[in-house]
C-alpha cells in the first residue's frame, strides 16, 4: 500500500513537470511570435504612411525590386559584386554604402540572409529596397550601434560588373576620364602617368634600395597616406608599385593608379576599404644598388 501511495505521488510530481515544461515552452513560443507580430505592424505601418509596396518573402522580410538587372538570373553559385546601407525606419544611418569600394562573394555566402534572398529577385546592375525585421536581422542583442529589436531598411545594389578585376578598370577609366588624365595601361593592369621620367642609371630589382617621397589616395577619395625619404626595397611595397617602379629610375615622378587586388584587396587597411583602387604620385629620389 505505501508503495502504491509512492507510485501515485511520483506520477502527480511528473505530471506537474510536464506541465510546467509546457507552459514554459508555450511562454516562450508566444513571446517569439510577439516580435514577429510587432515588427510586422511596425513594417505596415511604414509602408502605409509612406505609400510604399512591397512583396512580403515567406521568411518575413519585404522587399521591392527599383532595377531588375539585365542579362541571366543570378544563382547561388555566383560570384556577385554588390553594395548596401543599413537605417533605421526612421531614417537613422548605422552603416552608408561605400561609393569608392564594394563587397563581394559567391551569392550563396551573403549574408544577412534577406540581402541574399532578395538578390535571388535580381539580375547583374540590378538594385532592390529591402526591409528586415528585427528577428532575422541583429535582433534583441543588436550590433554596434544598431540597437536591440531595430529593423532594418536598406537599399541593395548587384554591379553590372563579374569581377572585381572587370568593376576595378571600369573604376580607374572613369576616373582618369573625368579628370582628363592620359595614361599608360600596363600589363599588370596598373595604369601610369610619367610626369617627369628621371635621369639615372641604376636599374631597380628585388635587391635594389630605393628612396620615395609619396602621397597615396583612395581613387576618387581621400588622401590616406604621405611620406618622404620612405627608404625599402621592392619586395616590401603593394604589388602595384612592384610592378611600375623598375620602369623607371632615380629622378623620375610618376601618378600611379592600382587595382584594389594588387593593392589591400578585399581586406583594406587603414584608411583604405575593402576593394579600392588607390592613386599615387611617387617621386624616386635615391637609387642604391
Amino acid at each position: 500500500m505505501h508503495s502504491k501511495m509512492q507510485m501515485r505521488k511520483k506520477n502527480i510530481i511528473y505530471t506537474f513537470a510536464l506541465v510546467g515544461m509546457f507552459l514554459l515552452f508555450n511562454s516562450c513560443e508566444k513571446e517569439y511570435e510577439s516580435i514577429e507580430n510587432i515588427d510586422d505592424a511596425k513594417i505596415q505601418a511604414y509602408l502605409k504612411q509612406n505609400n510604399i509596396s512591397m512583396t512580403k518573402d515567406p521568411s518575413g522580410f519585404y522587399y521591392q525590386i527599383v532595377n531588375p538587372g539585365t542579362g541571366d538570373v543570378l544563382l547561388n553559385k555566383d560570384s556577385v559584386l554588390y553594395d548596401f546601407d543599413l537605417k533605421s525606419l526612421d531614417g537613422t544611418v548605422y552603416q552608408s554604402s561605400n561609393p569608392l569600394g564594394n563587397n563581394g562573394n559567391y551569392l550563396g555566402y551573403v549574408n544577412p540572409t534577406p540581402f541574399r534572398l532578395a538578390i535571388l529577385n535580381l539580375k547583374r546592375g540590378g538594385s532592390a529596397k529591402v526591409i528586415v525585421p528585427s528577428y532575422l536581422a541583429f535582433g534583441k542583442n543588436g550590433n554596434g550601434n544598431i540597437p536591440s529589436n531595430e529593423i532594418i531598411l536598406s537599399d541593395v545594389k548587384v554591379y553590372a560588373q563579374k569581377s572585381q578585376v572587370e568593376l576595378d578598370d571600369d573604376r580607374i577609366k572613369a576616373f582618369l576620364l573625368a579628370k582628363g588624365i592620359t595614361a599608360t595601361k600596363h600589363s599588370s593592369r596598373v595604369y601610369y602617368q610619367v610626369i617627369t621620367p628621371g635621369t639615372g642609371t641604376e636599374p631597380i630589382d628585388n635587391f635594389t634600395t630605393v628612396v620615395f617621397s609619396y602621397t597615396g589616395r583612395i581613387i576618387n577619395g581621400a588622401q590616406f597616406d604621405t611620406g618622404t625619404a620612405f627608404s625599402t626595397s621592392l619586395p616590401y611595397v603593394i604589388q602595384g608599385w612592384q610592378k611600375i617602379i623598375p620602369l623607371f629610375t632615380k629622378g623620375a615622378k610618376i601618378r600611379i593608379f592600382i587595382p584594389s587586388d594588387l593593392a589591400y584587396g578585399s581586406v583594406g587597411n587603414v584608411g583604405i576599404p575593402s576593394n579600392v583602387p588607390l592613386d599615387f604620385d611617387i617621386e624616386i629620389t635615391e637609387v642604391k644598388n
